[in-house]
């Protein structure tokens, strides 16, 4: 699989002149922008935001809370070379991959313990973390009704890989 590295540069823009996209979906709870301004507080701009070239400016891909937190501020910003199609599949995947991650139990313990913060709601989210959370998991896709069910089910056939003996779903 070829890789294409779609970055073009990393620039550095007042906040306030990224402009929002209008297609983005999450939102921000007081607890996450408290916590957010708290981590921003004790170690600053650590990460970049990401955006792409518009006609009108750079629209914001990922990073939109910490835009609208810092809108005085001159900010990290990754600009890609991506267009719209591939903005929203960024914009609408981006977080969920994140979430996905599954956790080292014993190594979030050994890293908790070497963490602290002067902010009560960064200490809360660390404790949060210690408490135990699930990742985002992809669910099976809904049922289409049995008789497309059916259809579908007839196109595809199961079978074991010689080298692994994983169960695939092949087309028939």
């Amino acid at each position: 699989m070829q890789i294409r590295d779609r970055i073009k540069e990393l620039r550095r823009v007042q906040a306030s002149e990224l402009l929002p996209s209008p297609k983005n979906w999450r939102t921000h709870p007081v607890a996450q922008q408290d916590a957010l301004r708290g981590v921003l507080a004790d170690v600053g701009y650590a990460d970049a935001l990401i955006a792409r070239e518009t006609p009108d400016g750079l629209m914001l891909v990922d990073g939109h809370l910490r835009a609208e937190t810092t809108p005085d501020s001159e900010v990290p910003v990754l600009v890609l070379d991506i267009n719209e199609a591939e903005a929203d599949l960024m914009l609408a995947t981006l977080d969920p991959l994140a979430a996905m991650a599954g956790q080292d139990e014993e190594r979030l313990t050994e890293l908790l313990a070497t963490v602290a913060s002067d902010n009560d709601t960064v200490n809360a989210l660390l404790q949060t973390l210690a408490n135990g959370y699930e990742p985002l998991t992809i669910s099976e896709p809904p049922s289409l009704g049995p008789e497309l069910d059916e259809q579908i089910a007839d196109g595809v056939a199961l079978c074991e890989c010689e080298v692994c003996g994983h169960e695939h779903h092949k087309q028939a």
